[in-house]
């Protein structure tokens, strides 16, 4: 956990780690981040179960031959445990959903979209750094049609490069979520791997600027 800079919360960022890290490698984001968002708390949590190739790391769900399959089965086994988790954080920590940005990398990037999209009340803005939706199909799955007044912005970073999630999962994200109606910004890096890049993260904070700039005008800010 990263307390806001100014010592006041309006704003919550909470950023899932990849397989086999911990959220002290998340929070180094956070402090990458703190500088230009003063007024955000930063929650980096690890994930529930120890890394099965990796025992100083941690997974959100174990991977499987069958990635896509392992990632369904995945995401449908520790989506309530995210959920309450996050029920848990917005009853202490003063700002609610409709001040949070739930982001993530990788397999954190992949939950911060699952879970992100299928929260009661819309986050501020879901942010996936290489990692994209989760599904055979267009990965929103049991995810409410609503109004477009009502669906959260979505950015999207990804290394053309990657050679561990394929950029081409995100690219296929961008094309759902925006059939959908979401609002998607989506930046890729030329050449760059599987990692976040500082012009991906200039990117994803030029978002979220984007985005509470209309939150505050809106007064939900």
């Amino acid at each position: 956990m990263l307390p806001p800079a100014s010592g006041n919360s309006r704003t919550l960022m909470v950023l899932l780690h990849g397989y086999g890290s911990d959220g002290n490698d998340m929070i180094g984001l956070g402090q990458a981040l703190q500088p230009a968002m003063p007024d955000t708390l930063f929650v980096a949590p690890n994930a529930p179960e120890r890394c099965a190739i990796n025992s100083m790391g941690y997974q959100w769900f174990p991977l499987e031959a069958d990635r896509e399959l392992s990632r369904l089965k995945g995401a449908e086994t520790v989506r309530p445990v995210l959920m309450e988790f996050l029920d848990d954080l917005w009853k202490q920590a003063g700002p609610g959903p409709a001040q949070t940005f739930v982001a993530g990398f990788s397999q954190g990037g992949m939950l911060a979209l699952d879970v992100g999209l299928r929260l009661n009340v819309p986050p501020l803005g879901i942010l996936s750094f290489s990692g994209g939706l989760i599904g055979p199909q267009d990965g929103l799955s049991g995810v409410e049609k609503q109004k477009a007044d009502h669906l959260p912005p979505v950015c999207l970073v990804h290394g053309e490069a990657d050679d561990v999630v394929p950029v081409a999962l995100t690219r296929k994200s961008r094309d759902v979520l925006a059939g959908r109606g979401y609002r998607v910004a989506m930046h890729l890096d030329p050449g760059s791997g599987h990692t976040i890049t500082p012009e991906g993260l200039g990117f994803a904070l030029a978002f979220m600027r984007e985005v509470m700039g209309a939150g505050r005008k809106e007064g939900t800010i």
